[in-house]
Formats: C-alpha cells, structure tokens, sequence
C-alpha cells in the first residue's frame, strides 16, 4: 500500500468517526426535546438542529468520500489512478455538507439557545437568510448573562410563592438548554471544522495517487 492509499484510509476511518459524532450531536437536542414536549416541533431548544447540520451536512453528504477511502484498506475502488480522482471529487460533497454544518453552527451560536431568543415560540422557521454570518456580532453573552428574560407568564402569578416556584423551574431549565444547546454546537462547529480538513487534503491526496499512481494487486498463485 503507498502512501497515497493509507493516507486515504486514514482520511475514511476519520470521517466515520466525524459522521457518526455529528448525527448523535444532532440528534441530542431532539431527543431532549421529545422528552421534555412529548412531540417534535414544538418549543424546541433552538430552531437550528431542524436544519439537521450534523445528520445531513456533516453525516449523509460525508457517506459516499467515507465509503470510498476506506475501500482503500482493501485495495479495492481505490487501487487505480481512476479510483483516486473519484475519490477527490466526492469530498467536493463532504466540503458541501460540512460547510453547511459550520455555517448552521455558527448561527445557532450566535442566536443561543430559543428560550433566550422568544420563549413563547413554538414554531420555527426555514430560511436561508438566516444563516448569514455577522462576525461583529458574536458573542456568547447569552450563556454567560445571569438569566434569559423570564417568559410573561411569570409576572401573572397571583402569590410570591407560585412565582418563585415557576421562576426557580424556569431558571433550571434555561441553565439545561444553555449548556446542551452550547455543546451540541460547539461540537458540530468542531466536526464540520475538521471534516472540511479531512475532505481538502484527500483531494490533494488523490490528484496526487492519480497523477503518481498507486500500488498493483497482487497476482494470485495458481
């Protein structure tokens, strides 16, 4: 095996590892979300992990570079110049999804976690003009701020004691959302980040292995 072949099997094991992260850290505040709601949709942690960054960008569109690196642990697809172009191109695919992670990532990052945003919202909306980036506007100031704004019906409770009850409950489940909507994608910024540095340097890897070659099957024994 030359170089160009374990390098490239070593940028499949990678991305398997990167993929299967970034669907379980999408699917951590969906599950959370359906435990909490009973049903999808409805007042989740932030509209963002409905984009599915993790599961699409950095999971699906990152399935067809991983499975052909990691044929070159075989010598199979890969073991021609032909193999190693197709390679490269297909990490075209990966650099798609997991740009579309980082971007998503970002975002959700700087908005913060929804019950910091409209903690009455129970609907999310899809656009693609929200994931424009405004770097002199991020902050974490939301996670590290003392309390989000308590929602209206706090202020409506008839005794001190109703009111510190819900306030002290709705503080418990702020500080909950921050901190899994904070690790969720911090971890998929984190994912996308280096699935776009596995995806550049397979495409230098294989314009490389189709330019120089790579290594021959070897002839059975009859």
């Amino acid at each position: 095996m030359t170089c160009c072949e374990g390098w490239t099997s070593c940028n499949g094991f990678s991305l398997l590892v990167l993929l299967l992260s970034g669907v379980a850290l999408n699917a951590i505040p969906l599950i959370v979300n359906r435990l909490e709601e009973g049903e999808f949709f409805k007042n989740p942690i932030s509209c963002f992990e409905w984009w599915f960054p993790g599961i699409i960008g950095a999971g699906l569109m990152a399935i067809p570079a991983t499975t052909m690196s990691l044929a070159a642990r075989k010598r199979a697809c890969c073991n021609n110049r032909g193999g190693m172009f197709l390679s490269s191109f297909l990490n075209i695919i990966t650099i798609l999804g997991a740009v579309f992670c980082v971007l998503v990532s970002l975002q959700a990052l700087f908005k913060g976690p929804l019950i910091c945003n409209s903690p009455g919202n129970s609907t999310c909306e899809f656009s693609v003009d929200k994931l424009r980036i405004y770097p002199q506007s991020f902050n974490l100031q939301w996670y590290f701020n003392g309390s989000c704004v308590a929602p209206n019906s706090l202020n409506s409770s008839t005794t001190n004691d109703t009111m510190a009850s819900d306030l002290k409950k709705y503080n418990l489940q702020e500080k909950r959302h921050k901190t899994i909507h904070l690790s969720v994608f911090v971890g998929l910024l984190l994912v996308g980040s280096l699935e776009l540095v596995c995806a550049l340097s397979q495409i230098v890897i294989g314009f490389l292995g189709c330019l120089c070659g790579v290594s021959k099957r070897r002839s059975r024994i009859v």
